[in-house]
Order: C-alpha cells, then sequence, then structure tokens
C-alpha cells in the first residue's frame, strides 16, 4: 500500500469516515483543508440503484453549473455554412467539418468538447471508435448535437457540465474548484443533484441514490447523506 502523503494523512483526520455530512458541513471541511500549489478540482461521485445494462435504466443527461467548472473548456464545432460562422461568433475554439473529421481520423484529439450539427452526424458518427472511449462523441439527449450550435458553444463555457452513469453504477463529474467560495460549491452541487434527481428513470426500484462522496482532486472524500438529496433538504444530518 503506497505512503500517503503528509497533506493528505493531515485533511483525512479533519473528515469522520463514519458520518454522512450535510452539503453544509461537508463543504466547510472541504475548505478547511490544506491545499497545494495548484488549483484542485472538486469531484463528485455517486453510486446510483440502476441497472445500466437496460436502456431504460441508463442515467444521463446535462446541467448548467451556476458558477461554472473554473476550467477552460476548449469547444470543436463540426458544421458548414452559416453554423459554421455562428459557431467562431459564439467562440469555438475550433471550427470545421470533413478537415476537422480528417484530422480526427488522425489521431488529433486537442479538445474536450465536440458540439456537432445534425446533418453532419452521420460521418462524425463514423468515429465513434474514436470518439466513444473518450467521452466525447456528440449526444442529443446532452445538447451536443443541435442546429442551435452559438447557445451550445456559450453554455459550455458558461459551465455545462455532463454525466452518464457508467456500467457500474456510477457517476462522476466535477462542481468546481477549490478557489471557489463555499456558497458556490454547494450552489454548484446543489443543481447538479436536482438534475440526477429529476432524471431517475420510472423502472429503478428501491434506493436511487446508494452514495455521494465530494472530494478535491488530492484529497480525501467526504461522504454526504444522499437520502435528504432526494427530498431536496440538499443534505441533512443521517
Amino acid at each position: 500500500m503506497p505512503k500517503l502523503g503528509k497533506r493528505y494523512s493531515n485533511n483525512a483526520q479533519k473528515v469522520n469516515r463514519a458520518k454522512k455530512y450535510r452539503l453544509e458541513d461537508a463543504v466547510t471541511v472541504l475548505k478547511g483543508m490544506t491545499v497545494p500549489k495548484f488549483d484542485e478540482t472538486i469531484d463528485l461521485s455517486l453510486h446510483l440503484g440502476v441497472d445500466p445494462k437496460h436502456a431504460d435504466q441508463m442515467v444521463r443527461g446535462s446541467v448548467l453549473l451556476p458558477h461554472g467548472t473554473g476550467r477552460t473548456v476548449r469547444v470543436l464545432v463540426i458544421a458548414k455554412g452559416e453554423k459554421e460562422k455562428e459557431a467562431k461568433d459564439a467562440g469555438a475554439d475550433f471550427v470545421g467539418a470533413e478537415d476537422m473529421i480528417e484530422k480526427i481520423k488522425g489521431g488529433w484529439l486537442d479538445f474536450d468538447k465536440l458540439i456537432a450539427t445534425p446533418d453532419m452526424m452521420g460521418a462524425v458518427g463514423k468515429l465513434g471508435s474514436i470518439l466513444g472511449p473518450k467521452g466525447l462523441m456528440p449526444n442529443p439527449k446532452v445538447g451536443t448535437v443541435t442546429f442551435e450550435v452559438g447557445k451550445a458553444v456559450k453554455d459550455v463555457r458558461k459551465g455545462k457540465v455532463d454525466f452518464k452513469v457508467d456500467k457500474a453504477g456510477n457517476v462522476h463529474t466535477l462542481v468546481g474548484k477549490m478557489s471557489f467560495a463555499a456558497e458556490q460549491i454547494r450552489e454548484n452541487v446543489t443543481a447538479l443533484m436536482e438534475s440526477i434527481v429529476k432524471a431517475k428513470p420510472a423502472t429503478s426500484k428501491g434506493l436511487y441514490l446508494r452514495s455521494i462522496t465530494i472530494s478535491p482532486t488530492m484529497g480525501p472524500g467526504i461522504r454526504l447523506d444522499a437520502a435528504a438529496f432526494m427530498t431536496g433538504e440538499g443534505g441533512s444530518h443521517a
């Protein structure tokens, strides 16, 4: 077992591992941690009571975080004609059509989000084996296959994040940076959790939110009271 660093060990002592925290209390503990020299990302990890092997239990969606992600996102738009100009005017980093598709085929993946117009998806779909494993394939369910490319680019810039349950029933997504104010972190988490609760499949039986953990990139996780999010309380004492 690798030896834990001094900073991690000291931060871990601030967390009661047997406790499920209210969101407000968890963020207070989080903000009280000693941070490294870089601005750590704050991640939220959930385990859901769904079986993703069944299509009707797939949990997927997107949400615009009130305070953004704190991360610079490189946006590629694959579109033609007026939509190409619309994407450029909205601030997309890279815009093109067949030229960009050929570039991706050649191994270029220097972007974080891909938005495509529906008429280009026939060609983009052929890149599935390249884009799929990287989580870069556009999807209409999260608004990345759309003719409203200007709005899509601006939403990504403002802090729109996608979430998708994996094969094991887990969801992982970022909710901000350690430099954010406590209120900003709380509001981002609340917005994300409201979307995930709304995305609960009708066929999902039993406990939906099995566990929720919030953690900085290089710090210990803090368990949240999952049950309270189902009632809109945002995490109360267990």
